[in-house]
């Protein structure tokens, strides 16, 4: 396996991150699960605003976990957790684009803080890649904790006849369990109570409040 220089990785993290930003970024091998969707019953305009608003929030939240994973991945001590690191970004290019397709569809749009999104969650995983990799995972953990409980209530508040957002948003509460689930495996640390009821969720919210206007 070839070892990129510092330059190298520079280069490469910058093209990730605008990919993420800007386009549509490279996914797995995985469909997208609301291909194939018939929707009979039509969404009414208010019924489209609150599912747009809904899915610009999950976009903008899966911009954040793309910054998250690259950044843990670019400081991750273990190559087996590096290597781990960068499937599950893989796994959130797919939810991400999912996100913008379907707002598309909804004749709507995503956050314009992107940018921002994903370099303060960059940012962020870096330094969490930093402390070592338990504590990595262990924020890996807890984030995809705080994300599956979001991602309940987004499906409570969906529109009934939105079954093409329901369908993404059911396969990403999926995924994000099996990405808590695989860190807890590698060895997560439980992070410091102060972290996990107090910081984590006032970024969160934050972020959910700010993502559905602008």
């Amino acid at each position: 396996m070839r070892h990129l220089s510092l330059l190298d990785s520079v280069i490469s993290e910058v093209s990730q991150a605008l990919q993420t930003v800007y386009t549509l970024a490279p996914t797995t091998e995985r469909p997208n699960p609301s291909t194939g969707i018939t929707e009979t019953t039509p969404l009414t305009e208010d019924e489209k605003e609150l599912s747009a608003r809904l899915m610009r929030i999950n976009h903008a939240g899966e911009v954040s976990a793309q910054g998250l994973y690259r950044g843990q991945a670019l400081t991750a001590k273990r190559e087996d957790i590096r290597v781990q690191m960068e499937r599950s970004a893989q796994e959130e290019n797919d939810h991400l684009n999912w996100c913008e397709l379907r707002l598309q569809e909804l004749g709507s749009r995503k956050s314009y803080l992107g940018p921002l999104w994903y370099f303060g969650s960059f940012s962020i995983g870096a330094v969490a890649g930093l402390a070592g990799d338990k504590w990595s995972l262990g924020f890996v953990k807890e984030t995809e904790d705080q994300v599956v409980k979001h991602l309940e209530k987004h499906i409570g508040k969906l529109p009934v006849a939105d079954k093409k957002s329901m369908a993404i948003l059911q396969q990403m509460k999926l995924d994000e369990k099996h990405h808590a689930e695989v860190a807890v495996d590698a060895g997560a640390a439980r992070l410091p109570l102060p972290v996990r009821k107090i910081l984590m969720p006032l970024m969160s919210k934050v972020m959910t409040t700010t993502a559905a206007k602008i």
